[in-house]
């Protein structure tokens, strides 16, 4: 091994990427091999721990930027996106297959995950349309992002087969999306008593769709930025002209999202009259996550916008991906079961830690994988004419 080699291996994010997949494998055969109890702090009174609250929820929000960027482009003609689209489609897909992978963690056996889809369906759950929709909308995933694939094994007419659908998946993928998004919401409807008045309302499944097209579109910035540093040398000139056109237009989509989405928490409030609740601790806590990661990013956004200033709408948009983690983790976790003792509140192990960190770091090995290697970021040559 060549010195240049061992420089390009043993890189600070390669070394902290290896201990983390051998400290996930290890929770991985204790969690198969002695049990849920052996690395989680999970009991009858929180069933739904962080594999929950961030591996499903905040991983289906912020992957939102594919059906929102492929609406824009596809739906909406807005052809300056298109230089957007494969890696939201890309980084979608993968957050997609880490969900359903990070589920196996909680379900405990994975061969039974589709059951309730194709043996057992429970057509009157709400759980039930969740899994189809996911599940659905994942394969509609796999085959927008095969096409970036096929192009690299070379497979022409496969290829332009399956690029004709793109309507079709496109339209199929808003509709899965909008489903399944509200839905993750209104699983909560059915414990009022559990979750604490400021986050349960009637208006929970409408909140976190219109929160998922807001992350959905601060990720496709984010994710972005972060591209632009790493793999600078993997993008062309169309993509490379086109991302601050990307970055300003999806800027101000997101502060009138954002906008929206407070409006309809102020609704919420006002429907269910909880204003008491805002002189409280909880209340503090409620308007530091309304204040600070909805109403400051929808300013900052528009701020950033009208001035053309990218470094701002670049901040705003971690701050805003910031702020619906912290809301699925408030529904999830924080405000739920509030009532209970201190003592018998969930607080997450650091087997649950480690393997949702795993998780993360398998979908960022990944997408490295793909983007050093297929067209994402860029036109493959034999299919310059063929977009």
């Amino acid at each position: 091994m060549t010195a240049e080699t061992k420089k390009s291996l043993f890189t600070p994010f390669n070394i902290f990427a290896g201990i983390v997949v051998i400290i996930g494998l290890v929770l991985t055969v204790l969690r198969f091999t002695k049990g849920i109890g052996s690395v989680t702090n999970l009991d009858d009174n929180n069933p739904w721990g962080i594999w929950i609250g961030f591996d499903l929820l905040c991983g289906v929000a912020l992957a939102a930027g594919g059906f929102t960027t492929s609406a824009a482009a596809y739906l909406f003609g807005i052809k300056k996106y298109n230089s957007a689209v494969r890696p939201a489609i890309l980084t979608a897909f993968l957050g997609y297959a880490l969900v359903v992978f990070a589920l196996h963690y909680d379900v405990g056996r994975p061969w039974r995950l589709v059951y309730p889809i194709f043996y057992q369906p429970g057509t009157t759950s709400l759980l039930y349309e969740v899994g189809l929709c996911v599940f659905l909308y994942l394969s509609v995933l796999a085959i927008e992002y095969s096409v970036a694939a096929l192009e690299w094994l070379g497979l022409k007419k496969l290829r332009g087969l399956v690029h004709k659908l793109t309507l079709v998946l496109t339209i199929f993928g808003v509709v899965l999306s909008t489903l399944h998004q509200s839905s993750l919401g209104a699983l909560y409807l059915i414990a009022p008593s559990k979750l604490h008045p400021l986050w349960y309302s009637a208006y929970l499944p409408i909140q976190f769709f219109v929160s998922a097209i807001a992350v959905g579109l601060s990720m496709v910035i984010f994710e972005g930025t972060l591209s632009h540093k790493a793999f600078h040398d993997k993008m062309d000139a169309t993509y490379l002209a086109q991302h601050d056109g990307v970055v300003l237009g999806f800027a101000r989509a997101a502060s009138v999202v954002l906008a929206a989405y407070l409006g309809i928490k102020l609704i919420a409030l006002g429907a269910d009259n909880n204003w008491k609740y805002l002189l409280t601790g909880w209340g503090a806590w409620y308007l530091f996550e309304v204040l600070g990661f909805v109403a400051l990013p929808c300013l900052l956004y528009a701020i950033g916008s009208r001035e053309r200033n990218l470094p701002l709408i670049k901040w705003t948009a971690g701050l805003t991906v910031l702020g619906i983690v912290l809301n699925r983790f408030n529904v999830s976790l924080v405000a739920f079961n509030w009532q209970l003792p201190s003592a018998q509140r969930y607080f997450p192990s650091w087997g649950e830690i480690g393997v949702s960190l795993f998780v993360v770091v398998v979908g960022i090995l990944a997408f490295r994988f793909i983007v050093t290697r297929m067209p994402i970021f860029y036109e493959h040559p034999d299919f310059k004419d063929a977009h």
